[in-house]
Formats: C-alpha cells, sequence, structure tokens
C-alpha cells in the first residue's frame, strides 16, 4: 500500500514540508534538487508516491523539503543541520538515504556530520565541489529568477537534463509547465542555487564511512559525469555506476535508476 502522506514538521528555525509514503519496515529518504526552492513538496505525496512505487513495499519513504523560509547565505552544510534536526524530531536514523543533485550535496554532509544517521548513502547526479559548468548553469538560472522568467528556468532545465529524444518528446510540455505554477517569490530558489556553487566536500569525503552509490550521467550538462566520477574516487566505500548517453534527468529517464538504488539499498 501507498498510504501517501502530506506533512509538515516546525523546527526551530522554521517550517518544513515532507511527504511520506510505503508501508515498508526498513526506512528511505529522499532529498530533491534545486528545483525544491521553486516548489516545496507540500501536496506532492500521490505523485511522489505513484511514481516511487517500486520503492513502497519494501520502505517507508521520506521525501524532504527544504525549510519553507531560508536565510540568505545558507549552505548546503546549514541545510543539511536542518535536516538532521528533522531527522531527530522524527526518530529517525541508520536510513537509506538518496540525495539528488543539489539533495546529493546536502546528503553528503548529512554523512560527514552525523554518520549515524545515514546506513547507505546514494548520490545521485551531483557534485562535491563547484566547477565551470554548474558555476555557468548557476548564473544563467540566477539571472532568470531575477526577473521573474519562470519559464526560463523550466525549458532550460530541460534541455541541459535530458536527451534529445526524451526533449523532443517533452518539451511542449515544459512549455506549458513554465506557464503555470509560477511562485510568488525566487528568493528560496536563488539561495539554494547560490548554496550549489559554494558546496565543497570534495576534501572531507573520506570522512563518510557507510557504503555509497554514485551515480552520473556521462552528458551532464548541469553538473558534469566527471564531477560523478572524481566524488567515488574519494569515498572509500563506494561504487560508481555511469550511464552512457543521458544527462542530469537520468533518474527520469532510466528505469534502471531506481532498480540500482533498491538493490544498493537493501544489501
Amino acid at each position: 500500500m501507498l498510504k501517501a502522506e502530506n506533512c509538515h514538521l516546525e523546527l526551530p528555525a522554521g517550517s518544513v514540508d515532507y511527504i511520506r509514503f510505503g508501508s515498508g519496515e526498513r526506512t528511505l529518504v529522499m532529498i530533491p534538487g534545486v528545483g525544491d526552492g521553486l516548489k516545496t513538496v507540500r501536496g506532492m505525496a500521490l505523485p511522489f508516491a505513484f511514481l516511487y512505487r517500486t520503492l513502497a513495499k519494501d520502505y517507508t519513504v521520506y521525501v524532504f523539503s527544504r525549510r519553507r523560509q531560508l536565510s540568505a547565505g545558507m549552505t548546503t552544510r546549514d541545510m543539511a543541520e536542518d535536516l538532521n534536526e528533522a531527522f531527530e524530531k522524527l526518530g529517525l536514523s541508520a536510513v537509506a538515504l538518496v540525495g539528488v543533485s543539489q539533495g546529493g550535496m546536502i546528503a553528503q554532509w548529512l554523512a560527514i556530520d552525523h554518520p549515524d544517521k545515514v546506513k547507505r548513502l546514494v548520490l545521485a547526479v551531483t557534485l562535491s565541489r563547484p566547477n565551470d559548468t554548474v558555476r555557468d548553469v548557476i548564473a544563467r538560472w540566477t539571472e532568470m529568477a531575477n526577473r521573474g522568467d519562470y519559464r526560463g528556468i523550466m525549458l532550460d532545465t530541460a534541455r541541459r537534463s535530458y536527451s534529445e529524444k526524451r526533449l523532443r518528446q517533452s518539451e511542449l510540455e515544459y512549455r506549458f509547465l513554465g506557464s503555470v505554477g509560477k511562485p510568488k517569490s525566487f528568493d528560496r530558489f536563488i539561495i539554494q542555487a547560490a548554496s550549489c556553487v559554494t558546496h565543497d566536500a570534495f576534501g572531507m569525503l573520506c570522512r563518510i564511512t557507510c557504503p555509497t552509490l554514485v551515480i552520473g550521467g556521462k552528458e551532464d550538462r548541469i553538473v558534469t559525469g566527471q564531477a560523478s566520477v572524481e566524488m567515488a574516487e574519494m569515498i572509500p566505500d563506494c561504487a560508481l555506476v555511469m550511464y552512457d548517453g543521458l544527462g542530469h534527468g537520468l533518474y527520469e529517464e532510466t528505469p534502471d535508476f531506481l532498480r540500482c538504488v533498491k538493490e544498493f539499498c537493501r544489501e
């Protein structure tokens, strides 16, 4: 059973939206990417539960947003501390943790600073230190956000994330999505985006003690595939899966992504 629930949590620093679904005895936590800055997971329990329904039998799955009100200058490490507070309040520990894109940056810090919270770690299409590609992308998205160009952000994200085949199938959909759902403020997005280009856990990856799986796309035009390779080389107990012909959106494009996550996390 999916048992999908929309929830929120009051932390000392503010409210956090999260969703929960599934009925498994084990716990799996997912942290989404920087798009969370445009819209939190509030109200998204059923869509997430359907999309990740293959996890619902084996796991109780939590998906956490960043808190609703972010402070200027917040770092990915600060966001990991918020997540740790949420874990403490909900009694979560020794979870399987899956971080996608910026969520993977936050997951690195949680595993480094609070190793008791993470039993297995999956870092997907993410990086451990900034590079020229992500700097250019974030600068472009921030410029669009400053002028309120939501449609531009959506289209640029799609064009940088998907294979040509997937892009042809979905570009009209993204053009439509870019015309609806515009956030009232881009402040959260701008703060989260800025934290991506200041994130630097590279020299501390050796402190991650749990088994880790790094998943990357060789055609990633947002963080680069090389970011996954160099990360995997630094983490002591780490496996690496790289997908040919896929980029930043591989977690949506190939069902093999969920297969890898399930197999790794249940070991």
